[in-house]
């Protein structure tokens, strides 16, 4: 079958360009993490007149990311099936594309993942016992003393004057210590919720730049095995000119070299992918998660944001600042209370019975409390206070925390948003200007192959790298919407005051 040169200039155009289109098409996809309206209502039960604001519920149903569609231009993809030049092409089987990755027919979504990963996360899950734990001893240590009832005898030994009695005992706690203790652990509940709600972010980020990360790869191989095609029908050109005495034996060569090439950057892509798939796995807490496609996009909104306005909405959002919030005041409520322990608790006994010397009947009562004179708590009253300084620091800290860590990714976002935007307005245009005017010149016979072969590779480099630097502003977006909360499954490490307030209560020596 005859091949003109313009019907071979044409097919290249098309499959260079079905290669450029596999990168920008998108679909629908969640794109930010949807900020719950209000705090969720806390149940402690806080019994001072120190007040707390509301928490969030780590047993609610998690957060979600906000939805977004954006519309993209389509392009009609050209059938490679229909034309005659892969009907002439007779290339070795040992060149055949790379298939695809055997994988479920069901797309799988964002969502669809991060719900997996609320609800399996070991990280989430050991958070919450924690909270719940604390939650439990916040009921303990406003619990009263049991009553003593006992029996004590006189005078057993002089039978006659022997004396028999029946007596209770109790402790009475003053200062309202009790309520005291709930309020202090109250508040320490307060800030586990919201230590749980940081982990929910942590996860849900995450889980949405893995999830970037394996599109990214996903299309860079649906973009791959596209132009390998190119290439692939390349070779059998450059083999049946060099047959025809058209074509020098380095045009075989260079184009057999880009074949490689191409399996090579395949190869690495779908190790990409399946590495992402792994880490999402692991972030989701699920073992062996089969891979399958994804339905997702990697559009987001170009305008780059006003970053001061970025950091006000972080302070006021950001669970890290109200669980560092949160124990401010639990060192303060825990101040009051050391400064009310010196208060001696009042023992009352009182005991009936009776005496067999006299037959009558005995009643006695005991009330005693003890003296602050060797132990006045102030040690005690002193480390409060170096606690409650220590959170006020604590508090700063994650502040200068969140504006270093967003510094930082408004460098990334900043600079892949300036990539994105010259990829798409001058460099991708111009690739596929440069290949046109190649392609026009190798028909006229003014370029070499060896040029034609420079101008698809660079033409399909750009748009790998423009696929990786939309992967890379995708990314950047999510830690913005995380609230800058990374690292799902590192330790999750909490502090517990546990029932201590309690023993000290009942026991002031």
């Amino acid at each position: 079958m005859k091949i003109t040169q313009e019907s071979l200039r044409c097919l290249i155009m098309a499959s260079l360009g079905m290669a450029s289109i596999a990168g920008c098409q998108t679909g629908a996809s969640q794109n930010a993490i949807q900020r719950e309206s209000g705090p969720i209502a806390t149940d402690v039960a806080l019994q001072s007149e120190l007040t707390s604001p509301p928490t969030p519920d780590f047993n609610d149903s998690a957060k979600s990311y906000r939805e977004a569609s954006r519309d993209r231009n389509g392009v009609e993809l050209v059938d490679f099936q229909s034309s005659n030049l892969l009907e002439s092409a007779t290339v070795s089987n040992a060149n055949a594309p790379i298939p695809i990755p055997e994988v479920p027919q069901e797309a799988m979504t964002l969502k669809e993942i991060q719900d997996l990963a609320l609800t399996n996360n070991p990280t989430i899950r050991a958070l919450s016992a924690s909270a719940q734990a604390e939650q439990d001893y916040q009921y303990q240590v406003g619990r009263s003393a049991n009553p003593e009832v006992g029996y004590a005898a006189n005078q057993l030994a002089d039978q006659g004057t022997d004396q028999h009695l029946v007596y209770v005992q109790r402790e009475f706690v003053t200062g309202d210590k009790l309520a005291l203790n709930q309020n202090v652990l109250g508040h320490s509940v307060e800030a586990q919720r919201w230590d749980v709600e940081s982990q929910r972010y942590r996860v849900l980020t995450d889980v949405r730049m893995k999830f970037i990360q394996a599109l990214v790869a996903q299309r860079q191989m649906d973009m791959i095995d596209e132009f390998h095609a190119v290439v692939f029908r390349g070779v059998g050109l450059a083999r049946r000119r060099f047959n025809a005495k058209e074509a020098a034996r380095a045009d075989v060569l260079q184009a057999e070299i880009q074949l490689n090439e191409v399996e090579i950057l395949r190869q690495k892509s779908e190790y990409r992918w399946k590495a992402a798939w792994k880490e999402m796995a692991a972030v989701a807490g699920i073992e062996n998660l089969p891979p399958s496609k994804l339905d997702g996009d990697l559009s987001v909104v170009k305008d780059s944001p006003n970053w001061e306005d970025v950091y006000a909405t972080l302070a006021m959002e950001s669970p890290e600042i109200q669980s560092a919030n949160s124990r401010i005041r639990q060192a303060r409520s825990h101040m009051s209370r050391q400064e009310i322990q010196a208060i001696p608790n009042i023992t009352a006994n009182l005991q009936a019975g009776v005496d067999n010397s006299t037959g009558s009947g005995l009643i006695q009562l005991q009330v005693g409390a003890p003296i602050p004179v060797f132990n006045d708590n102030r040690g005690n009253v002193s480390a409060a206070y170096n606690e409650y300084s220590r959170a006020t620091h604590e508090l700063k800290r994650v502040e200068m925390s969140l504006k270093a860590r967003l510094a930082q990714v408004s460098q990334e976002y900043d600079s892949a948003n300036f990539a994105v935007q010259r990829f798409e307005q001058q460099i991708l245009p111009k690739a596929q200007e440069t290949l046109d005017l190649a392609e026009k010149a190798y028909e006229a016979g003014e370029f070499s192959f060896l040029q034609t072969l420079i101008a698809r590779r660079t033409y399909f480099d750009t748009n790998l790298n423009y696929l990786d630097s939309l992967g890379g502003l995708a990314q950047s977006q999510a830690k913005v919407d995380g609230l800058l909360l990374t690292g799902a499954l590192g330790q999750s490490s909490t502090s517990s005051l546990g029932d201590g307030l309690r023993g000290q209560t009942f026991s002031q020596q």
